[in-house]
C-alpha cells in the first residue's frame, strides 16, 4: 500500500492506530504528545498510568507501548519515544527502532491503517530531513507494506522536506 504525506491534524485521523511522540513516562507532555492527550481525553491518561513502569520509565527510548485511544477516532494510540538528537547514544538506530516497533504493535494488534508524527523532530531535535530519510526508510520496508501508512507534518515546509525522501514511485499518493 503507498506510503501518504499529508500536513495536518494527526489528532483527526481515521486510522486503526495513531503513533504518539511520547516521552518514556507517556503521561503526556508537549507538542503531538500534548495534543493527542488533549484530543483523547482522560481515558487515555488513565490507559496510561496502566502501562508499568520500571525504574519511572514506561516506554524506553526506541520502543513502542500500545494503549486505548479513547476520544480518538482510532482505536488504538502507540506511544513511541524517539531519541533526544544531541543526547542520546545512536539516534539514527533508536529513530529507526521507534518506526519498526511502532509498526509491529499495530500489525499484531490487527490493524490496517497507521498514521505517524515526525518522531523526535521537535523538542528532541532531530533534523527534519535526516528524520524523513530514516521514517520513510522504516516505512518502505516490504514487511510493513501490508498497511495504509499516513505521516502527518504539522507545517507544509515539512511536508515538503519530506517529499524529497518518498520515492518517484510512491509520489502518486502524496
Amino acid at each position: 500500500m503507498p506510503v501518504t504525506l499529508l500536513c495536518g491534524d494527526i489528532t483527526q485521523a481515521k486510522v486503526d492506530a495513531i503513533v504518539n511522540a511520547a516521552n518514556t513516562r507517556m503521561l503526556g507532555g508537549g507538542g503531538v504528545d500534548g495534543a493527542i492527550h488533549r484530543a483523547a481525553g482522560p481515558d487515555l491518561l488513565a490507559a496510561c498510568y496502566a502501562v508499568p513502569e520500571v525504574e519511572g520509565v514506561r516506554c524506553p527510548v526506541g520502543q513502542a507501548r500500545i494503549t486505548a485511544a479513547g476520544n480518538l477516532p482510532a482505536r488504538y494510540v502507540i506511544h513511541t519515544v524517539g531519541p533526544r538528537f544531541e543526547f542520546d547514544d545512536d539516534p539514527p538506530a533508536l529513530l529507526a527502532s521507534a518506526y519498526r516497533t511502532s509498526f509491529e504493535l499495530a500489525l499484531g494488534n490487527d490493524c490496517r491503517s497507521i498514521a505517524f508524527p515526525a518522531i523526535s523532530c521537535g523538542v528532541y531535535g532531530y533534523p527534519m530531513a535526516q528524520a524523513a530519510e530514516i521514517a520513510l526508510t522504516v516505512c518502505l520496508d516490504q514487511r510493513y507494506r501490508q498497511l495504509e501508512e499516513y505521516l502527518y507534518l504539522h507545517q507544509q515546509a515539512d511536508l515538503e522536506a519530506w517529499t524529497v525522501y518518498l520515492p518517484s514511485s510512491e509520489r502518486a499518493a502524496f
